[in-house]
């Protein structure tokens, strides 16, 4: 693509371009302008259906509503005998009701049949009585005739029979059209279990957020030793999966060179909801966001905020485009809307610039990228909100900023966030051992003063403390 008119240069806001460092947002409205960007892109963004076996940890887009009465009818609890009446009673010398069989018995009073856990009680039934809880007797009567006799089997109670005992009534979970979970909850293994009972075969999960990822620089290399002024390219191995496990639908990982018309044509053709850019967002001569976005008709959200490392990130939003089917897996596209069907909102894009330092980048990751997504992948009418991080107390004293944010890794330790060395933002190797970040105020903390902390999201660490060591700089 060829633009015919130079890409303009935008207006420095933050410090890394003015010199005017409380320009920039505050890292709190930073994270919540990120929330309130993914809940407007959220609009009328439909529920898909995904089968059972591949909702795990996907969350409910709709309240999980009963679809039949569980039990479905009535069941025996255990093994044992169905009994109508008082006892004792006569076996009757049919064969057992066992589970999954359709039966049409009917239980007399005085009678008793054989039933299996989970088989369907036979109607007129009064209680089930376990095994365990009963004996059976044998009595031989003769008739007039010498020749005639009949055996039969009676079945005494060990136990007091209580009306109803070890049944399962029908509805006695839930009845049809209940709510069983609300949306939000996050499908586990025993919320599949429990709509798979409630005659579910797919759930109603939020689509998952599409990224695209370009990694911007001519002096990355993808394979090899740094030389000549080149340095390996960190981040286009790390966003892919670090962006999956955010839950997001990471459509592809590009590497664009400083080249302003090439980086226009990627964010401007992109089908993501969110394109995420590594580097190119302060003021350098080949610093070419700004000005894209300005080209692409963005409007800047965030524009630098005050966190170290990782200020000179970005947020913006991209003009609108007329919304696209949402995919619903193999097969061709959804047709485009007949002239009568309401016409669905136009989809809403987003691009965050990630400095180009390695743990700056991440920085901008956790300040912006995951807020927004996070927001985005919500249920409809979820609270347009940020979880609250979970705070914990530092173990040393934390330098801080005078006047921004700092992030820093830490590892938990006996209850403390163990602040780590190498936390600088071109550095990787702390938060390679770091269990999350913590968020230190201006002006830094004291010993046991408690700390936001940011987790990653993957498994937290255990053991010792990495060798590497705690130590602040």
């Amino acid at each position: 693509m060829t633009l015919k008119e130079p890409l303009p240069v935008a207006p420095a806001t933050d410090d890394a371009r003015a010199g005017q460092p409380h320009r920039a947002t505050a890292w709190p409205e930073a994270r919540a302008a990120a929330v309130r960007a993914g809940a407007s892109a959220r609009v009328g963004r439909a529920p898909l259906g995904v089968p059972l076996g591949q909702a795990l940890g996907q969350v409910l887009a709709e309240p999980l509503l009963a679809l039949t009465d569980l039990p479905p009818f009535d069941t025996s609890a255990m093994d044992g005998w169905a009994v109508a009446g008082p006892g004792p009673w006569t076996v009757r010398a049919e064969g057992a009701v066992l589970a999954g069989q359709t039966s049409a018995a009917v239980a007399a009073d005085g009678e008793a049949v054989r039933i299996a856990t989970g088989a369907r009680v036979p109607a007129g039934t009064t209680a089930v009585v376990r095994t365990e809880h009963s004996r059976t007797e044998h009595s031989h009567e003769h008739s007039s005739n010498a020749r005639s006799r009949t055996e039969d089997a009676l079945l005494h109670p060990l136990r007091e029979v209580v009306p109803g005992q070890d049944i399962r009534p029908r509805g006695q979970e839930c009845r049809a059209g209940d709510e069983l979970l609300p949306a939000g909850t996050v499908v586990t293994p025993a919320v599949l279990g429990l709509a798979a009972a409630a005659g579910y075969d797919e759930l109603p999960v939020p689509p998952r957020p599409r990224v695209e990822i370009l990694v911007l620089g001519d002096e990355l290399l993808t394979a090899g030793l740094p030389h000549d002024g080149l340095i390996r390219d960190a981040l286009g191995p790390m966003l892919g999966p670090w962006l999956t496990a955010l839950g997001a639908d990471v459509l592809a990982t590009r590497r664009i060179g400083d080249d302003a018309e090439e980086l226009y044509a990627a964010v401007a053709g992109s089908a993501a909801d969110l394109v995420l850019t590594t580097g190119g967002t302060a003021a350098g001569p080949v610093d070419h966001v700004h000005g894209v976005l300005d080209k692409a008709g963005a409007t800047l959200l965030v524009d630098g905020v005050k966190v170290r490392p990782g200020h000179p990130m970005l947020l913006a939003r991209l003009a609108a485009e007329p919304a696209r089917p949402e995919p619903t897996g193999p097969g061709p596209a959804r047709p485009e809307p007949t002239p009568s069907e309401p016409a669905r909102p136009p989809r809403v894009r987003h691009l965050v610039g990630l400095p180009g330092n390695p743990l700056a980048a991440v920085s901008g990751l956790l300040t912006l990228a995951q807020p927004l997504l996070a927001a985005l992948a919500a249920p409809a009418g979820a609270a347009a909100e940020a979880a609250a991080p979970p705070r914990v107390p530092v173990q040393d004293e934390v330098h801080g900023h005078p006047y921004d944010t700092r992030l820093v890794p830490v590892v938990r330790r006996g209850g403390r966030a163990v602040p780590l060395r190498y936390n600088g933002p071109a550095m990787l190797r702390g938060i390679a051992a770091a269990d999350g970040l913590a968020v230190v105020p201006p002006g830094g903390a004291r010993p046991g003063q408690e700390l936001d902390v940011l987790d990653l999201p993957w498994p937290a660490a255990e053991g010792a403390v990495p060798a590497q060591g705690a130590c602040f700089t």
